[in-house]
């Protein structure tokens, strides 16, 4: 199987990604035959960022998973408000 083929099922996961050029955390938004575009992560603001075409020729590296990833998802997480917090005090 192709690593193009393998990144199609994790369109929209959060991965670390390494390129010829440069390595980033992001989320990869769709994968196609001969590029993979890439939303940008910056791990400091938990913001994203840049959105890039890469060419699938020179990615050399892909984290699906790991301590990296798992504490940035939960830093993620940590920022998203939650269904159950509200101003409303009134039970």
């Amino acid at each position: 199987m192709r690593m193009i083929q393998k990144l199609k099922m994790f369109e929209q996961t959060l991965v670390f990604l390494r390129w010829a050029t440069d390595a980033q955390f992001g989320k990869i938004l769709y994968v196609g035959d001969d590029f993979v575009e890439f939303l940008m992560l910056d791990p400091e603001t938990m913001e994203y960022g840049d959105k890039i075409l890469i060419n699938s020729q020179l990615i050399l590296e892909v984290v699906l998973s790991g301590y990296d990833i798992s504490k940035i998802l939960a830093e993620i997480c940590a920022r998203t408000p939650s269904a159950t917090d509200s101003n409303d005090s009134s039970f």
